[in-house]
């Protein structure tokens, strides 16, 4: 049996695969990643319940893994295979980033839980994936010929690169707070937040009553990519088209350091909940507004994965020598 772990700053997934065959997932839960010490402690109380004799487990973390360790980017958690290997008696342990989970993942979902942002056309080479959930993730994906080969990175750290007066104005808001701006800041749950309060904090929109008491309930990001477009908020509307002309530009700017000319994925939790704004067509333009390369970035077909497993499956993928 397989045990595969999805780790985010938000959620822990995990699920139990069998080693031989098609990867289906058996047995399956999540938890709220914050609630608990550690990796471990949410481990023990999914192997309990469930009463499995697990050989080989995987878990895809987000973080940077250097030899089987990781300090957790948005927990304040250590997550160390040969650790989880002693105290939980499981034979083989791997830890990996969680992106490089996702690139396995690419291989294991089938082809309607791809949506098509833009469909280029089909042509060898690298891959890449980028993935916006509580953090921002990438990752490459190095063809050698007669194979993929997922790789991780933690570009998504890398120093924000404001394009329009705009995009300036809300970087020097963001080094007011955190001195520091990555494309994290902007480019994940949080960031939407962030972006929101700039455009009200810099009056260029009012605050709408009804938002700002269902932020004091629920997770705000998720208020303003629900609720406030569906109410056509003007303010959740602005955040949102600004969110995703930033996320388009650093996935062609990743498209470009990984020359992903055989194609580029998008992942993580935000991106399904925003597929209609995505395809509306802000995405693609900031992605291929790249000068003289604009040209090359138009040949490579981008897409949308659905499949709020892939990691899970990649993990399990990994652990398989897949």
């Amino acid at each position: 049996m397989i045990l595969a772990g999805d780790i985010g700053g938000t959620h822990a997934r995990f699920a139990i695969f069998q080693e031989t065959g098609e990867l289906l997932i058996e047995k399956e839960e999540k938890y709220a990643s914050k609630n608990y010490k550690s990796l471990e402690e949410i481990i023990h109380l999914f192997l309990q319940k469930h009463n499995v004799n697990v050989q080989i487990a995987a878990f895809g973390v987000a973080g940077a893994v250097r030899e089987g360790r990781c300090q957790a980017t948005n927990l304040p958690w250590i997550v160390d295979a040969k650790k989880l290997k002693d105290e939980l008696k499981i034979p083989i342990v791997h830890v990996i980033n969680d992106l490089e989970a996702n690139a396995y993942g690419i291989r294991c979902v089938s082809a309607d839980e791809l949506s098509v942002i833009h469909p280029g056309h089909k042509q060898m080479g690298n891959q890449a994936l980028i993935a916006a959930g509580t953090g921002l993730g990438e990752a490459g994906v190095y063809w050698d010929g007669k194979r993929y080969h997922p790789f991780a990175c933690e570009g998504g750290h890398c120093d924000f690169a404001p394009r329009t007066p705009e995009e300036y104005e809300l970087y020097l808001f963001l080094q007011k707070r955190f001195r520091h701006v990555s494309y994290e800041r902007v480019i994940s749950g949080p960031g939407i937040l962030s972006i929101y309060q700039f455009l009200i904090e810099t009056d260029r929109y009012k605050a709408n009553s009804e938002v700002v008491e269902w932020m004091q309930k629920k997770d705000p990001s998720a208020v303003i990519t629900d609720f406030g477009l569906e109410l056509k908020d003007p303010a959740c509307t602005a955040a949102i088209d600004l969110f995703i002309s930033a996320y388009g530009a650093e996935a062609g700017n990743l498209a470009l350091k990984f020359l992903s000319l055989g194609g580029f994925y998008i992942g993580g939790g935000i991106a399904p909940h925003l597929a209609q704004r995505i395809k509306a067509g802000g995405f693609h333009a900031s992605f291929i507004d790249k000068g003289r390369f604009s040209e090359l970035l138009s040949s490579i077909p981008v897409y949308l994965i659905m499949n709020s497993k892939t990691a899970l499956l990649g993990a399990a993928a990994f652990a398989r020598g897949l």
